[in-house]
């Protein structure tokens, strides 16, 4: 253990991550692809939480804009996200590593209901934790997932691993190719320039817990190891 950067992580995987190449709906095999990445780190000895985005099954802001209630449209959303849990956690455990699923909507012939405490015992038993549902409530994105709950397990770091992206831009690097790359950044630059890495309420809570954001290329094989060793990839942003 005393060659990782990191012992326990939050990763943050966008539900398109879970997609493939169609960028919709759930790709298995690339749903294996990234578990096996995970149990390469899981072996590592490092105690991993996980929340995953439901943007390729439901998108709440995008039904909402199209005349359906905003709630409903983040509740569905929120469903979304367990689905995504449920296919990942299958696989992690076919790949030999015990995971449980816990969802913040009682959903019990499916998963645990979010209970830290329990949460805790998982992963200090070498259990990944799913984080499912988001917080229960509409209105607040995955990526405040990610933040609440890598405060209350008290992780070290939130590992968002992007699509295709290799860290934090001044611009979209897909459409601009003069955009700059940072290497490092703090919580307080990212919310002054608007950077919109996380939502701005995502990224207060990280900055207020001093929990470090790494954003990295995930379609990169073998780039979440490299970052709980302590490699510099992407752009680390801390306090």
């Amino acid at each position: 253990m005393s060659q990782v950067k990191y012992k326990r992580v939050l990763i943050k995987l966008s539900g398109e991550a879970l997609a493939g190449e169609r960028g919709v709906g759930i790709d298995i095999a690339t749903v294996e692809e990234i578990a096996g990445e995970l149990k390469e780190v899981h072996d590592l000895g490092i105690e991993i939480a996980l929340v995953i985005g439901g943007g390729n099954l439901w998108r709440g802001e995008e039904a909402a804009a199209a005349g359906m209630e905003r709630v409903p449209a983040d509740y569905t959303g929120m469903l979304g996200t367990v689905m995504n849990a449920l296919v990942m956690a299958d696989a992690l455990e076919r790949a030999g590593v015990t995971t449980r699923v816990q969802t913040a909507i009682n959903m019990q012939q499916l998963a645990e209901p979010y209970v830290r405490g329990r949460a805790l015992r998982h992963l200090e038993k070498e259990r990944i934790v799913i984080f499912a549902a988001g917080t229960g409530s509409p209105y607040f994105s995955t990526d405040t997932t990610a933040a609440l709950r890598a405060a209350e397990i008290d992780a070290e770091a939130i590992l968002m691993a992007k699509n295709g992206v290799d860290g934090v831009y001044n611009d979209d690097p897909r459409t601009n190719t003069a955009a700059i790359k940072f290497e490092e950044l703090t919580h307080i630059e990212v919310l002054k320039q608007g950077l919109k890495i996380m939502d701005s309420t995502a990224s207060s809570l990280s900055m207020d817990n001093n929990i470090d954001l790494v954003v990295f290329n995930l379609n990169e094989t073998g780039n979440i190891k490299r970052v709980v060793l302590g490699e510099h990839i992407g752009t680390t942003v801390s306090n």
